[in-house]
């Protein structure tokens, strides 16, 4: 079994035979300089270097499993999506897709081991989006910048939903939002990490409201939502595709979507605008990226596989169950995406103090 390579072929650029032949006038022939024969040695070998072509990969990519690097713990919306996604590109790729869990610092610890590893498409990452928009912000030694990485493509977004334990006397946004504010303090939301898109999608709530909420970080929404269950905390904003099958057990309850139209998963609740937060929308979104310089070529490739990937009827099928929607968009998209949300990011996280230090 084959395993990818980078491969560079320098073509060595051969002298002259002779480059001090002698002419038939001897008068004409100039004495061998060892100065002259380095500098012609160097030029060589730049002439070699600018002819070897740029780091490639093996046609007979994957040759072995590749790893997706998720940056929270399981049972999370980055966790879900990537098993679901993992299952498809397994069937094109022909080998297994292990999803590696490394919760930690926002998702901070998964992105730095992605970082790290070798730029041979064999370890990729899904992120979520605030970790190229928001933990720059709020880290002061942040392991990674985006230029660490290579961005692949959006996988997938969807709405938050504002959830409160049942022992919460609420049934109601309106009412979450008198009960708030009557109550300053007491109201604890959770979320997957300082940073997250939870995090932060429970910040922009606190702050289009106007409530005095307080923020417990867990190092993924699987525990996050356990002690929400509990009744640890009182409320969170989650991802869509990881609460709403919580919803079903009685300890949980919806009171709004953060889309600008109600969810097909829960039609039953209302959006935020609906409910009284007029302008209140947050759309969280995943996207797939790989250690800077991995080739272009095989960025291209797994871009488009994952196109591929999201359009056969079991990955359709898994995002319609979820309440998320397909935006498979590219790396430019992404990059663009990524720079105007992380103006506005900045901004929020200024205004409210964030700081995850």
């Amino acid at each position: 079994m084959k395993c990818l390579t980078h491969t560079i072929s320098a073509h060595a650029v051969q002298p002259g035979e002779d480059f001090h032949a002698a002419a038939s006038d001897r008068s004409l022939v100039m004495p061998p300089n060892p100065r002259r024969r380095v500098a012609i040695g160097a030029i060589a070998l730049m002439a070699a270097a600018s002819l070897a072509p740029a780091p490639t990969w093996a046609a007979d990519w994957p040759d072995k499993p590749v790893k997706i690097v998720v940056p929270f713990a399981a049972g999370g919306a980055t966790d879900l999506l990537a098993r679901a996604l993992g299952a498809e590109l397994g069937k094109i790729w022909r080998q297994p897709i292990l999803v590696d869990n490394r919760p930690g610092a926002g998702g901070a610890l998964g992105a730095d081991v992605v970082a790290k590893s070798p730029a041979d498409g064999y370890t990729l990452l899904l992120a979520s989006g605030s970790q190229f928009t928001v933990n720059q912000f709020i880290y002061q030694k942040l392991p990674y910048t985006i230029k660490s990485f290579e961005m692949i493509t959006k996988v997938a977004g969807g709405p938050m939903v504002v959830t409160v334990n049942t022992s919460v006397p609420v049934r109601s946004l309106r009412e979450l939002l008198s009960h708030g504010k009557a109550n300053p303090g007491q109201l604890h939301f959770a979320s997957a990490g300082n940073g997250s898109q939870v995090h932060m999608a429970g910040e922009a709530f606190a702050d289009a409201s106007g409530l005095d909420l307080v923020h417990v970080p867990y190092k993924g929404e699987g525990p996050a939502y356990a002690d929400l269950m509990g009744g640890a905390v009182q409320m969170a904003v989650g991802n869509i595709n990881a609460i709403s099958p919580l919803l079903k057990g009685g300890r949980l309850r919806a009171l709004a979507v953060t889309g600008k139209e109600r969810s097909a998963l829960l039609p039953e609740v209302p959006t935020a605008a609906e409910s009284g937060l007029s302008g209140f929308e947050f759309i969280g979104w995943f996207g797939l990226t790989a250690p800077t310089g991995t080739p272009k070529s095989l960025i291209d490739k797994i871009y488009a596989d994952v196109q591929q990937a999201s359009e056969q009827p079991g990955m359709k099928r898994y995002l319609a169950e979820q309440g998320m929607t397909l935006s498979v968009t590219g790396p430019d998209a992404m990059k663009t995406d990524i720079t105007s949300e992380s103006a506005r990011w900045k901004e929020l996280i200024a205004k409210r103090k964030i700081n995850a230090n």
